[in-house]
């Protein structure tokens, strides 16, 4: 005999702080814990490619920084191909494709270096722009959110890119393209995500 427990509530829902960066990166929190910090290397010396260094900030509804923010990355090499068994091909010795990055405690600033990623197939059908996903985990948000990273010097391939063209406005997209400049003869590309309010930041839900 089947017995329905009305009395049962439902628990209260938790995000994901404030212990974030402890357990998911505590060599940056201040705890010496690994021997190697996990997922700090994305390319690796042996990649091949143009190095470039990608930052930014995330922002609130009121445009304040968010200070408790961990993002993790994954992208090709710059073949196209991921470090995975069917990422399309070879990848260089100690290329992850994977990294993991905490902002700053005091400006809420992040960044990383890697290679600029090449031109990956579509899921089923064109062929993807250069681009990097992240995702995003942080107090506040229930679950993480997933974005991608998409370059400014890139026109013709994000022109074409499956992924861009189902977002119908061009403002939209515009949130997903990340600006280039050079610092210190590098590439340096600027992608400040905005969680919510006008111009927020395009998230997927995969």
């Amino acid at each position: 005999m089947t017995q329905t427990l009305d009395y049962l509530k439902e628990s209260p829902s938790q995000t994901a702080g404030p212990y974030v960066h402890i357990g998911l990166a505590p060599g940056a929190a201040g705890f010496d814990i690994y021997n190697q910090e996990l997922g700090w290397d994305i390319a690796g010396p042996n990649a091949k490619g143009e190095r470039i260094r990608v930052e930014g900030i995330v922002i609130d509804a009121t445009g304040s920084p968010v200070k408790d923010v961990l993002l993790e990355a994954w992208q090709a090499n710059a073949a196209g191909h991921y470090a995975h068994p069917q990422g399309g091909g070879k990848v260089e010795p100690g290329f992850r494709g994977w990294g993991r990055v905490i902002t700053d405690f005091a400006t809420g600033e992040w960044g990383f270096d890697t290679v600029k990623p090449g031109r990956t197939p579509g899921r089923n059908v064109g062929t993807q722009a250069p681009h990097i996903n992240l995702w995003i985990v942080a107090r506040g948000i229930n679950i993480g959110l997933n974005t991608r990273i998409y370059f400014e010097d890139e026109a013709e391939a994000n022109a074409e890119d499956p992924v861009l063209n189902l977002i119908e406005w061009e403002r939209r997209r515009a949130t997903l393209i990340a600006k280039r400049s050079e610092r210190d003869g590098q590439a340096v590309y600027r992608f400040d995500i905005k969680l919510q309010g006008q111009d927020e930041t395009v998230f997927f839900d995969i």
